[in-house]
């Protein structure tokens, strides 16, 4: 006896073909679709393939964490080399000022004068050489917190006060301090 396609054998055995032809169609799409998972995530891991998602975020946060307490050792190690540098940096000669003038009224040009190098705590020193047709003379004097050590010549208060208005710029001279 041959089995027809109308008789009840044949409807049960066309009923699994078409179901197998549904699962082979899943089992294709599933396939496909499990293939693209496997290639985003391999974009994500690289080759290697021991470590799955969570593994590799914990990994980066770990990285992550290495990364930001190293950046913070540098930026303290930094701190640390900076307020050494400003420290020195304060002892610097940062203010200065030339006055220039005739020490003996000879209408010799001008050619004596009196330099003021000062830190920024207006210490520092001012220097004035004299020169006289004959002879040249220098004299030094310690300047501290912006008043001299010694008295100071008029021409080397000026210089000292030139220095410290220095700092304040943009000011004219009718404005410096005295």
């Amino acid at each position: 006896m041959i089995a027809s396609i109308t008789d009840t054998q044949g409807i049960v055995a066309l009923a699994a073909a078409a179901v197998a032809l549904a699962a082979l169609i899943g089992c294709v799409v599933l396939s496909v679709s499990v293939s693209r998972l496997r290639r985003a995530q391999r974009a994500v891991l690289g080759e290697n393939r021991e470590q799955d998602l969570v593994a590799h975020s914990a990994a980066m946060q770990a990285a992550f964490e290495a990364l930001r307490e190293y950046v913070e050792e540098v930026a303290m190690r930094l701190d640390g080399r900076l307020s050494g540098v400003e420290l020195a940096l304060g002892r610097t000669i940062a203010h200065r000022a030339l006055v220039r003038y005739d020490a003996y009224n000879e209408l010799s040009g001008r050619q004596s004068m009196s330099i003021a190098l000062l830190d920024d705590q207006q210490s520092g020193i001012v220097l004035s050489c004299i020169h006289h047709r004959d002879q040249a003379r220098v004299y030094g004097k310690q300047v501290l917190g912006g008043r001299g050590e010694l008295e100071l010549s008029p021409e080397e208060a000026e210089a000292v006060r030139l220095a410290v208005a220095d700092e304040q710029q943009g000011l004219t001279e009718d404005e410096l301090p005295a």
